[in-house]
């Protein structure tokens, strides 16, 4: 689906002037206060600015999901949210069960290799997750998750060039001790347990914990080695110490740990081989051919991830409060990838990730009459490992990356109310990124290096460039600086109109490519920063009596440096091997417009209607030195996205049961900056349904739920790698199938 630019400018205008009509239609003589809308459709609030707010009236496109709808259409975990978000893409990194890959608004990074920065800043307690693997957070024991769209720099501790996803988990009760326990069956074996609980040890210390065992069966098999594909095995658990000796001092102690026992996930081969191993395509999409552990010096996936923060929140009086937030996390991954999906011991590929990060972050917050100022810095001193063989018949290709990035930021921005209506923010970031980098690749006789316990000898021909060896060994370093603007205005024309316009700058580090040909002057001296220049046009608006409320954000973004990663496969004279080939190819420009609204009818009826459209195209890309922007597009960002959900509630007995329904649609998508025949996804729906019960008392809970239920089939990720030295391969991960559970809650 295509519209013209003046057709989509037109779309955007007359959905602005409308939702503005409609409000001065709703309520043309507005008072103070709105107690119709808290009546109807209750106050969301957020800490999307770090302090909290009316979600109506903060002056950015931020979105915001509650437990209670998360759980209300069967979310299992974080990826759920790009079906409700306009121009939001969250999914699993390819062979991988808990990586993610984000973008927002056309800006992100699908690439989970040592060094490489995230476009989009995930955060799980207001604590920056630096890398992407274990970011899949299964949805258990969240109070909210916040989306922001556009960059987020001034007001958070890292660069958030693209945007922020906030998963928030719920504090502790300070009245009683309590306890919730939850289980879920479903198709493919599904069980799921979760427990819940807190305890008031004494009127200024509580202590409380959620543990999870997520389990199912494959959607598929993997046929080499006769073990589930696409199946879950997961144990998650959180447990936190809150102190409050007094009104104006809070403290949270809380820990964390994941461990992902889920079968390596191997993909579906598109293309009959070359050779005579796999010349049938397989008959299910989630079964695979993949894998050949006995020869494997890495037989099966392991993840495993902890974390520990402490937060300390200090009012020092009734307008000044000074924010702690200090935290360590560290995760370590061992994954069996097969590179063609079929049993030949040939493109296997064991991969190693190890990462840990320490960080620092003050936040000193100032709340007055008509004057509001977030001040903060922020430190991380992160370290990131992988080591992988790529093996090609006789040889072994070997990469090892060790990045050690040390960053630190200052920030802060300020809104000051010119008048009753009218606001002016402004706000600012200093950010200094220190990488460095120690890069090994060599090639050896035989299936694996001897990292990986090989005997063969090592066949790469040392390099020497100005008296220093780049290959096989690489070390390189460099710091790169930016300040970034964010300047908003703000206008309230009337307790439910909320008008802004706002313009911000974004900043993502330049980095090492460990994959790289060393030899290349530019490998060595690596990438520049990415840099965006966002501009942005809001309406809130809360219409009739505030029984809706109606939201449309118009943005454009020049987009430049953009560091555009990819590997190839490539014949030398010590055989084949594996490349990077990340450069600053690219500039882009995006611009687009996103419209979310709920709406309240009745009592008992409700909807929800949500659509995001972008533009999102190269105006540079730069290969061979001439610009090929017009054969490359944006990957993982879909011309249109939408969700439409209606909810029918009554009361049932001693409770009120509701009826969900909702379907989402996401546009043509395409994997990589050139089209990848059979990877590339068509536009597609995906249908959701649920029916959910709640006791009058809080007590019981009961739901039926059922995901899409049309059964489609879509991609989400994969490998493409044609040609006579991988034997044709191409590889499809794919989405989730239709599932259906039901899931009982008792809260004591």
């Amino acid at each position: 689906m295509h519209l013209q630019r003046s057709t989509v400018l037109s779309l955007a205008v007359c959905a602005a002037l409308g939702g503005l009509a409609g409000a001065a239609h709703a309520n043309p003589n507005p008072s103070p206060a709105t107690p119709a809308a808290e009546e109807s459709l209750g106050e969301v609030m957020v800490t999307a600015r770090r302090r909290e707010e009316s979600l109506q009236e903060v002056p950015i496109a931020v979105t915001a999901l509650s437990a209670d709808m998360l759980e209300a259409t069967g979310a299992a975990d974080l990826t759920a949210v790009s079906q409700s978000v306009p121009n939001v893409t969250l999914e699993n990194s390819r062979a991988t069960n808990n990586t993610l890959t984000a973008f927002i608004r056309g800006v992100g990074q699908q690439d989970p290799i040592a060094g490489f920065e995230q476009g989009v800043g995930i955060y799980l307690d207001d604590v920056y997750l630096n890398r992407p693997q274990g970011a899949i957070l299964d949805v258990y024991d969240v109070e909210r998750v916040e989306v922001l769209r556009g960059p987020q720099g001034t007001l958070y501790g890292r660069n958030t060039i693209g945007g922020a996803v906030k998963y928030v988990t719920r504090r502790l009760d300070p009245d009683q001790s309590t306890l919730r326990t939850r289980l879920t069956v479903g198709n493919y074996g599904q069980l799921d347990a979760v427990a819940v609980g807190s305890l008031r040890a004494s009127d200024t210390f509580r202590l409380g914990g959620a543990i999870a065992k997520l389990t199912r069966d494959g959607f598929g098999t993997n046929l080499a080695t006769g073990e589930e594909n696409y199946d879950k095995d997961v144990l998650s658990a959180r447990v936190s110490a809150e102190w409050q000796p007094t009104d104006a001092l809070f403290v949270r102690l809380a820990a964390d740990y994941t461990d992902d026992d889920s079968t390596q996930r191997q993909g579906y081969r598109l293309r009959p081989t070359v050779s005579t191993v796999q010349r049938q395509l397989l008959s299910n999409r989630y079964d695979s051919n993949g894998a050949t552990p006995l020869l494997s010096p890495i037989a099966t996936s392991v993840f495993e991830a902890k974390g520990y923060s402490l937060q300390v929140e200090w009012n020092l009086d009734e307008q000044w409060t000074l924010k702690s937030i200090t935290a360590y996390r560290e995760d370590e991954a061992r994954l069996p990838i097969d590179f063609d999906g079929t049993p030949a011991p040939s493109f296997d590929v064991p991969v190693i990730y190890e990462n840990d990060q320490t960080s620092q972050e003050f936040q000193l917050v100032y709340e007055g009459e008509r004057l509001a100022v977030v001040a903060g810095a922020y430190y991380l001193d992160a370290w990131a490992f992988h080591a992988f063989d790529v093996r090609f018949n006789t040889v072994s290709s070997f990469t090892l990356g060790d990045v050690d990035t040390k960053t630190w930021a200052i920030f802060g921005e300020a809104t000051w109310d010119l008048t009753d209506a009218l606001s002016l923010t402004v706000g600012g970031r200093y950010t200094d990124d220190q990488r460095d980098a120690l890069v090994n690749r060599e090639t050896f006789l035989g299936p694996r290096s001897r990292y990986f316990g090989g005997t063969g000898a090592s066949v790469t021909v040392p390099i020497v460039v100005n008296g220093q060896q780049v290959v096989p060994t690489f070390v390189g370093s460099r710091t790169d600086t930016a300040f970034t603007p964010r300047v908003i205005l703000g206008w309230q024309a009337n307790p439910d109109v909320n008008l802004y316009v706002s313009y911000s700058e974004g900043f993502k580090g330049g980095l090492f490519d460990p994959r790289g040909n060393f030899s290349n002057p530019d490998i060595r001296r690596g990438v520049e920063p990415e840099t965006v220049e966002s501009y942005e046009f809001g309406l809130k608006t809360q219409l009739f009596d505030g029984m809706a409320t109606v939201n449309t954000a118009v943005f454009f973004a020049d987009y430049t440096d953009v560091q555009i990663p990819g590997s190839v496969v490539v014949t030398t004279p010590t055989g084949t091997t594996f490349q990077g080939t990340l450069t600053n190819a690219g500039a882009a420009e995006m611009k687009g417009v996103e419209f979310e609204s709920l709406w309240r009818f009745t009592d008992a009826f409700s909807a929800t209607l949500a659509f995001g459209y972008i533009d999102a195209e190269y105006t540079e890309f730069i290969v061979n030195n001439a610009n090929v922007a017009g054969l490359r597009d944006v990957q993982n960002t879909p011309d249109w996205t939408g969700n439409v959900g209606l909810t029918y509630g009554w009361q049932v007995g001693p409770g009120r049961l509701s009826l969900t329904g909702s379907a989402s649609y996401r546009g043509a998508t395409q994997q990589f900056e050139t089209a990848s025949p059979g990877l590339d996804e068509d536009a597609y729906w995906l249908l959701d349904a649920g029916l959910n019960w709640a006791s009058d008392d809080g007590k019981w809970k009961l739901g039926l739920h059922g995901r899409n239920l049309a059964d489609e089939e879509y991609v989400t990720s994969g490998y493409f790698f044609p040609g006579a030295a991988t034997d044709d391969s191409v590889l499809a991960f794919y989405g989730n199938p239709r599932q259906y559970s039901a899931t009982l809650e008792y809260r004591f």
